[in-house]
């Protein structure tokens, strides 16, 4: 029996289609609270009053501010990475919308009005709003410099390596902020009190993140701490470290109170108020010699955090270690930097940094081209790495790694050359550059590629330090539970283990069960993200069911040779005989993983997924628009578990990918985002999505589950730059920044 690479159905599906999932709105307890957060309306100052208005009955209403933590000596930081956010401002107020003070009682309605009536009076102080502000320190808002975090990657010599290069190319290239816009808002519910300790229910990532940072807050033992995953409608990253926030604002409000408080957060607020995709700016100077190899990069890569650090220094990193891409160089220098702005914290997002550097580099690597007269996939197999060269960190790729097939398939599949050469001609492109062809129609056509991978898992010794930790226990029924804080947020993770487990056991996946992710049942197998989820938690899984394979042959219920009944006997007559059985597998790194930290040199991943993808797009002359019509997206992740839910994974990210680039335009207000409805923050409908073609290829990776990688995130890089080198394509001007709204191409023309 072989389920790993069958389309089996969705393990949660039918309670969710038919209304039996619970999701946290879905959830009440008696003498229920409901909470709302009253916010700062200024982007930097210090507050100087805060009074209560209007004909409301304030004596009826918890109220928690910054003083009552204070008061009971708990700690005002959200535990993460530099502890620098505070559940609610003290003093001083960094960006828009920083949450100020907490409102609860048992009218939710009441609870809005009360919030209008809060009056806060700041004092202003000078903000800082732009990324190039901060980097160009016109007001220091953080440390000495506003600079959260920086890396340096040096390979080789770049600075020697100009004076032997026979072209010399730069570029600049700049992203924007983008809102996740999961289905489902942000939502947690709390009780919590001096006997029982905190419990939080919530839609969420990462409920060992929560569990962290409520621990700190409160300064309690880890026992009286329990964080419970709810049904989740999506998080692309923006329930990865926020929930940890907002779960500490309901058990403020619920400690205070004594009673179950609920907060769930209206779509205006969501948008406004949490974290984004972090804007960025990419310089490249790039030496090349006249035959087309790459000799040296120097890459300058910042992004914008926001007020507070958040996981803006793992966002960085990722991007740092992705900007020199899937090629060979000699000589690299990437030099970046994570700094402070006065807006809301930007945080994690599908990708994770690494769309931000790849979609510079890959619209580079085409002007790099054309100084050189080559075409865009000539350049790229000249400077391709191969098996036992390395990459910008010195990395050896030890593992079969054919980007020129996967061109050559991606080029096969969508008739490029042939496109390409139709496409000029039709386009007549006898136009300079900057100037549009002169045809007879309006509309021009191009196409363009991008070709990138992406690292599976943590950073370098990140899965190291996190060390997790799988479960896996018989039941009373003869089944097998797997127990990880893995979360199901809409990806599929219930479906995969059950898969991964059924196949490792040789049992049926009716026969697996997924546990709740739940602190007080499971243990702690890390995040649910960085394209981990599959291939290292799903390889724990594996190796956790096996070693309760071997518990029950040693124990001489299990023979060499079974079936499912006899397998599930063996579970059953075991618990009645022996007792319990759980067993549990920890993290191992594979052999041969190096990473230096300080140097940041090494083994950055233990794997990557390889990919190329191609976009062919209408563009109008008239109205300025681009419409993608047609999209490839090729890749090579090692093993293809579930192939429905993996081409889903891939053509969701593309179309999230397509809004990055065409559509999302977040609207920048004194530092508050003022397009947070979705009426007037644009993404995608199916009329802007073409048809998303995916293919595979396979090769397994020894230390994945049936030989697979991530490939979550892996959609998110290649979109952008190959849209807009397929615009270039057609158009002959060159853009370097997304979102590429009509306007700014107006202005070209």
């Amino acid at each position: 029996m072989t389920l790993v690479g069958k389309s089996i159905p969705r393990k949660e599906g039918r309670k969710k289609v038919t209304g039996q999932a619970l999701y946290v709105d879905d959830i009440s307890f008696p003498g229920m609270l409901y909470g709302t957060t009253v916010r700062s309306p200024v982007a930097r100052g210090r507050i100087k009053n805060i009074s209560f208005e209007g004909d409301i009955p304030w004596s009826e209403f918890t109220i928690v501010t910054a003083r009552d933590i204070r008061e009971s000596s708990w700690e005002n930081y959200v535990a993460l990475i530099l502890n620098d956010q505070p559940y609610l401002a003290d003093e001083v107020v960094n960006h828009p919308e920083e949450p100020i003070l907490l409102l609860a009682h048992e009218n939710k309605y009441l609870v809005e009005e009360a919030r209008r009536n809060v009056r806060i009076e700041i004092e202003e102080l000078p903000p800082v709003f732009t990324l190039k502000d901060s980097v160009d320190k016109q007001q220091i808002i953080w440390g000495d410099d506003n600079v959260f975090k920086s890396f340096l990657v040096d390979k080789g010599n770049v600075d020697d390596a100009w004076t032997g290069a026979d072209f010399i190319v730069e570029g600049e290239y700049e992203t924007g902020a983008q809102e996740q816009l999961y289905i489902e808002n942000n939502g947690v519910i709390a009780i919590a009190n001096p006997d029982e300790g905190v419990t939080v229910w919530g839609s969420m990532q990462c409920p060992y993140y929560v569990h962290k940072a409520l621990l700190k807050l409160f300064n309690l033992p880890e026992e009286k701490v329990r964080v419970i995953q709810t049904e989740t409608g999506g998080g692309f990253g923006g329930k990865e470290e926020y929930p940890s926030l907002l779960g500490g604002h309901a058990a403020l409000l619920a400690w205070k109170s004594g009673k179950p408080v609920k907060i769930v957060y209206d779509r205006a607020e969501d948008m406004v108020a949490t974290t984004k995709r972090h804007p960025s700016r990419t310089r490249h100077k790039t030496a090349v010699s006249k035959g087309g190899k790459l000799l040296a990069m120097d890459i300058d890569f910042v992004i914008d955090g926001g007020a507070y650090c958040t996981l803006s220094p793992v966002v960085l990193s990722r991007g740092t270690i992705h900007a020199a891409g899937p090629y060979y160089c000699p000589n690299v220098r990437i030099h970046s930097r994570a700094v402070a702005t006065n807006v809301p914290p930007h945080g994690a997002f599908r990708g994770f940094g690494a769309p931000q550097s790849i979609f510079a580099l890959e619209r580079h690597l085409d002007k790099v081209a054309g100084a050189l007269g080559l075409t865009p996939d000539e350049f790229r197999r000249l400077n391709f790495v191969h098996e036992s060269q390395t990459t910008a960190t010195n990395q050896v790729i030890r593992e079969k790694v054919d980007m020129d097939q996967l061109l050559d398939r991606a080029f096969e599949l969508t008739g490029y050359y042939e496109k390409r050469e139709r496409f000029a001609r039709e386009n007549g492109k006898e136009q300079s550059a900057g100037a549009v062809g002169r045809s007879n129609s309006r509309l021009k056509k191009g196409i363009g590629f991008a070709s990138f991978m992406h690292g599976a898992g943590f950073t370098g010794s990140g899965e190291v330090y996190l060390a997790s930790v799988v479960g896996a226990e018989a039941t009373p029924e003869g089944r097998v539970r797997i127990l990880a804080a893995s979360t199901e947020i809409g990806q599929g993770t219930n479906t995969i283990f059950s898969q991964i487990a059924a196949d490792a056991l040789g049992v049926g996946v009716d026969v697996i069960e997924v546990g709740q992710p739940d602190t007080a049942n499971v243990p702690n197998s890390g995040p649910t993200v960085a394209s981990r989820t599959c291939m290292v938690v799903g390889k724990l899984v594996e190796s956790a069911v096996l070693g309760l394979k071997q518990t029950l042959a040693g124990s001489g219920l299990l023979k060499d040779e079974y079936g499912e009944s006899e397998f599930q006997e063996a579970c059953r007559e075991y618990i009645k005989s022996i007792g319990p059985l759980k067993v549990f597998s920890k993290y191992q790194a594979p052999p041969n993983v190096v990473w230096d930290d300080e140097k940041y040199q090494g083994d950055a991943y233990g794997t990557y997924a390889w990919a190329v993808y191609v976009a062919e797009i209408t563009f109008d002359t008239l109205t300025f628009e681009a419409h993608v019509d047609d999209f490839v997206a090729l890749q090579e992740v090692g093993k293809v578990i579930n192939p429905v839910m993996a081409v889903g994974q891939i053509e969701g990210g593309v179309a999230q990918a397509i809004g990055f680039t065409l559509f999302e335009n977040v609207v920048w207000k004194d530092g508050r985002m003022i397009n947070n409805q979705m009426t007037n923050y644009i993404i995608p409908t199916p009329a802007d999505i073409p048809p998303i073609r995916v293919y595979f290829e396979e090769n397994p990776y020894a230390y994945g589950p049936a030989g697979a990688k991530g490939i979550g995130e892996l959609p998110m890089d290649g979109a952008a730059p190959a849209i807009l080198n397929a615009i270039e394509n057609a158009t002959g001007v060159s853009f370097n920044h997304v979102p590429l709204m009509p306007e700014a191409m107006m202005e070209k023309f």
